[in-house]
């Protein structure tokens, strides 16, 4: 919904007011060729002015190749959950109680048990006649989360005279739930969960269910986990740059805003002005928090080296200790995770970072065939560049934090080529760590990495053979320890 030239606009006044950090949580189109897009095109000035560059990943997944923002100079970010959440417990007259969530939480709620019922009409409570018409009133009505928004459902049940209301969670979200203050008592349960509250409904001839409100509640298991709308590679404009580069908190945030859309003040009420919020919209400004941290810590580091050090020091597993989980319940992918989740304490130490300059980035965009034009609007050098006069870089050469190589033959053999920076401990030895499946084989030459002075850069080369085309991607971990 923003003009393409007033966030140029803004970009360019953000550099000229000096700042450090730029967070953009706007979403491109994921099909638009760097030359086209806003957020490429003024994070690449960015990136030139040693401005870091946190953007958002999007929120149309879990669909594969939805992201935006997928240039290698900007920092994508797709969202996770925490282990907080708002806890409320639906209890059925069969003595079952099942769990969900709540940002509504009245005092003095009553604990007799009141009829169930469900919507008589299409089910996604969207017809205000339609529950009037099947006299809802003190009672508790089943709703489906599709069809529009639970907020506005509620404005319609309240004005039926219903108790409260039950909203069952779309399947795609799994355990996943977004709460969202309502106007009356609501309990928003995940799709599993609210198949068992319908079987009892259809069940029983006289069906009853009250809430029981738990407050905020810490240590949620499976945290955290890949929230369902994150947005998931492959990167269609670049396959051999990974992305999103890395997830953060995007669930459920408290967050600062101008106003609660869809709440209802009695009088004498304020506006409150904070509400619980998700998005990638919400996981770009945590990491470009973290990022501020990282440059008051290290102020002559360059943004691809905030970038490397947020990447290389991720968690890859949850507060269980096993990998971070999708909604499925499968383990989530690297065009879902990305390096993984931030650490910002290691983030702060990462011993080795990939460095790029903005210039580097030249030799790759003429790797990527665009033509001389294309090149200019996005770096608008002085004089313009001409990609015949430059050498070609392989998108899977580029210095990046993670490696990506395409296999397109049977008995494949690819190299991709990378140069570390200690800004570690000046004299210091790292040993080569490889983790990938048995279809694959790495080797890094060489195994061992040497340095006897800070700020030393020292180049390795990876090899990839397959006997096979694989069907997928093959993911695995390269670590120097």
């Amino acid at each position: 919904g923003c003009d393409r030239d007033d966030i140029l606009a803004a970009v360019d006044e953000a550099i000229e007011d000096g700042v450090d950090v730029l967070s953009l949580s706007l979403g491109g189109n994921p099909g638009a060729d760097f030359s086209e897009d806003p957020v490429s095109l003024g994070g690449y000035t960015a990136a030139l002015n040693g401005v870091f560059v946190s953007t958002a990943a999007g929120n149309i997944g879990p669909n594969p190749a939805t992201l935006s923002n997928g240039a290698p100079w900007l920092l994508t970010v797709g969202a996770s959950t925490s282990d907080r959440r708002f806890a409320a417990t639906v209890k059925l007259g069969s003595g079952l109680e099942v769990d969900g969530e709540s940002l509504t939480e009245p005092k003095d709620y009553g604990k007799e048990m009141v009829p169930l019922v469900r919507d008589m009409g299409d089910g996604q409570c969207t017809s205000e006649s339609v529950l009037k018409a099947q006299n809802i009133t003190g009672k508790i009505i089943i709703c489906e989360a599709g069809g529009g928004v639970s907020t506005a459902k509620a404005k319609m049940v309240l004005g039926a005279d219903a108790f409260g209301m039950i909203v069952v969670a779309p399947a795609v979200f799994g355990p996943v739930i977004v709460p969202r203050p309502h106007v009356l008592p609501t309990v928003q349960v995940p799709y599993a969960v609210g198949q068992k509250i319908k079987a009892y409904l259809e069940a029983e001839s006289s069906p009853t269910a009250n809430f029981i409100f738990k407050g905020t509640l810490f240590d949620t298991p499976r945290s955290p986990m890949m929230a369902p709308f994150s947005s998931r590679g492959p990167n269609v404009k670049s396959r051999g740059i990974l992305k999103p580069d890395i997830i953060g908190p995007g669930v459920n945030v408290l967050a600062g805003v101008p106003g609660v859309v869809d709440i209802v003040l009695q009088p004498k009420e304020v506006m409150p002005k904070f509400d619980i919020k998700s998005g990638t919209s919400m996981s770009c400004p945590h990491l470009a928090g973290i990022a501020a941290l990282l440059k008051n810590a290290h102020p002559t580091w360059s943004p691809a080296s905030i970038k490397s050090a947020l990447m290389t020091t991720t968690e890859t597993t949850d507060n269980t200790k096993k990998p971070i989980a999708d909604v499925d319940g499968t383990q989530a992918t690297y065009f879902a995770t990305g390096a993984g989740h931030v650490n910002p304490k290691k983030a702060m130490d990462p011993g080795l970072v990939y460095n790029l300059t903005a210039a580097e980035y030249i030799p790759y965009l003429c790797g990527l065939k665009y033509t001389d034009q294309q090149v200019n609007s996005i770096i608008h050098p002085e004089p313009p560049v001409t990609c015949d006069k430059l050498r070609k870089l392989d998108q899977k050469d580029l210095n990046y934090p993670s490696i990506t190589v395409v296999v397109d033959k049977a008995d494949s053999v690819v190299n991709a080529s990378r140069a570390v920076t200690n800004v570690g401990v000046a004299s210091s030895t790292y040993d080569v760590e490889v983790e990938v499946p048995k279809s694959v084989t790495v080797e890094v030459h060489p195994p061992k990495l040497t340095f006897k002075a800070l700020e030393e850069v020292l180049n390795y080369t990876v090899t990839v053979k397959t006997a096979a085309v694989p069907d997928g991607a093959i993911e695995g971990q390269l670590k120097w320890v």
